[in-house]
């Protein structure tokens, strides 16, 4: 049966970031994840986790300034002092939270550098990163973005995301799949997810086109999940999808999927 973590990013906001926490719980899920805990002390997103029984199950390293439309420097070869910088913040929360997955974004391939070069800086980041977290235990995650909703992102495939894994050749470093992104890119979840799912370590979905939540879109997610089980994922699965309206309404997706 399907793990499911609340996406605390893109779920419950018409709360405020702290109390989605116990919403989620009284929702029945079991485990969150989101996208930055930088705004907050660690210590008060810690104790939100306690009091409600939460595992947190993924955040991102910093991805630059959000707002000026950055989307990660990991490829940014004009900017691995200030990744390095990163990856040591994301692993002050990441031991305070008890998080053991950290998602690294790509990033947007800079003007100032040619593909290859960005290439370069990328693999290299990512064994620093990788390496930095294998000292405590954790694992690294990078993950392909569609291209519509984020033009210019480095990292954009499945097949891709495989072969910088091969390349960097670090023992902890895996790929996220999220299921509505690669429908947008390739189709053929199935495939793709069976060709890949040794590299697999934490998966996310919405429904394509619109980012909505399961049976707002084209996918079947009940063959698609009873697939990912019966292919003996047992990692989590992250809800980082965009309610049609309030949170707690949209849920009975749940019901359908798990039948």
């Amino acid at each position: 049966m399907p793990k499911f973590a609340a996406n605390l990013s893109l779920l419950f906001k018409e709360l405020p970031f702290l109390d989605r926490f116990e919403a989620a719980a009284e929702a029945g899920f079991e485990a969150v994840e989101f996208l930055f805990p930088y705004s907050f002390e660690a210590g008060h997103i810690a104790r939100e986790l306690a009091r409600n029984k939460l595992e947190l199950v993924l955040h991102n390293l910093p991805c630059g300034d959000w707002d000026a439309g950055d989307r990660g420097m990991a490829c940014d070869p004009l900017r691995v002092a200030q990744f390095r910088d990163s990856v040591a913040l994301a692993l002050e929360y990441a031991r305070g939270l008890g998080v053991e997955r950290l998602h690294c974004m790509a990033g947007i391939v800079p003007s100032s550098a040619d593909r290859e070069t960005a290439h370069a800086t990328y693999v290299s980041n990512l064994r620093y990163a990788a390496a930095r977290l294998g000292e405590h235990g954790m694992r690294l995650l990078i993950e392909p973005i569609n291209s519509f909703d984020m033009p210019g992102y480095f990292l954009t495939g499945s097949a891709q995301a495989a072969a910088v894994i091969a390349e960097c050749g670090a023992g902890n470093l895996f790929m996220q799949y999220d299921i509505y992104h690669m429908q947008r890119m390739e189709g053929a979840l199935a495939e793709t997810i069976r060709a890949h799912l040794p590299l697999i370590a934490h998966m996310q979905l919405a429904d394509a086109p619109g980012r909505h939540e399961p049976g707002t879109g084209g996918i079947d997610f009940p063959a698609l999940l009873k697939l990912i089980d019966a292919l003996g994922y047992n990692g989590w699965i992250g809800c980082e999808y965009i309610p049609l309206g309030a949170t707690v309404e949209g849920l009975v997706w749940r019901q359908a999927v798990q039948q």
